[in-house]
């Protein structure tokens, strides 16, 4: 009786879970919000919002390490783009261009900046089961998968 409880709670579990998952990734705008991202020891802040040609952007409006140990504020250094090197680090654009593929229910065809280590790679975004975004940049062959928390 208590393997048959446990079968039937699995089954709900897994109904709703893969729904919310499903329904997540079925609309384009669902992806627009705030999220909490932690990577590289860095805590950090983004806002995904629509562009005006129906692509999203993602940039980054909060860094808790804002500072550096001089008392000055941080800027995106390691930027491959030289131009952009002084861009404040709660400023940085990290996608732009995102687009959604209905087929897929999912966002890519960009790339993903990744200001801590300074490159540029593929990237691939859709929601999991318990409603983070994952976030997977691809670079010659190497994928990383980074988790951001929805909170607006």
């Amino acid at each position: 009786m208590k393997r048959l409880i446990i079968i039937v709670f699995g089954l709900i579990y897994a109904v709703f879970g893969l729904s919310a998952q499903s329904e997540l990734n079925s609309s384009a705008d669902s992806i627009i919000g705030v999220y909490e991202v932690n990577h590289h020891g860095e805590a950090t802040k983004v806002r995904v919002y629509k562009n005006n040609n129906g692509t999203y952007i993602a940039q980054v409006f909060w860094v808790e390490k804002r500072l550096d140990e001089d008392g000055n504020v941080r800027l995106d250094e390691k930027n491959p783009d030289k131009s952009l090197r002084n861009v404040e680090c709660d400023k940085v654009i990290i996608m732009k261009g995102l687009v959604y593929d209905p087929d897929k229910q999912r966002w890519g065809d960009t790339k993903v900046y990744d200001p801590t280590r300074g490159f540029r790679a593929n990237v691939q975004c859709e929601f999991t089961e318990n409603g983070s975004l994952r976030v997977r940049g691809s670079l010659l062959g190497f994928s990383q998968s980074i988790y951001w928390k929805k909170i607006e």
